[in-house]
Parts: structure tokens; C-alpha cells; sequence
């Protein structure tokens, strides 16, 4: 997952950004978004725990 994120802000900010910068933005936030979701993913116990 961090592989994702660290492509989406590169893409974001190295390609997308000449083209479209309000893409631009929108794949940083959902860069953005990914740590946080995968850590409350790492972290939830399942029920036999």
C-alpha cells in the first residue's frame, strides 16, 4: 500500500500536474488517505483474538 502511495504523489506531481492540476490534487488526498486506512487495517483484531 505504501508502494501506491509514494506512486500516486510522484505520478501526481511529476506528470499529472502539466496535464490536470486539479488531478493532481485529488491523487495526493487520496494519496493522502491511504496510510491512515491501511494502519486501521493492520490493526483491527479479528473476533478469535
Amino acid at each position: 500500500m505504501m508502494g501506491t502511495c509514494l506512486t500516486l504523489f510522484l505520478l501526481a506531481w511529476t506528470v499529472v500536474r502539466f496535464y490536470s492540476q486539479t488531478l493532481a490534487v485529488v491523487m495526493s488526498l487520496v494519496a493522502l488517505v491511504i496510510p491512515p486506512f491501511a494502519a486501521i487495517v493492520a490493526n483491527r483484531s479479528d473476533d478469535g483474538d
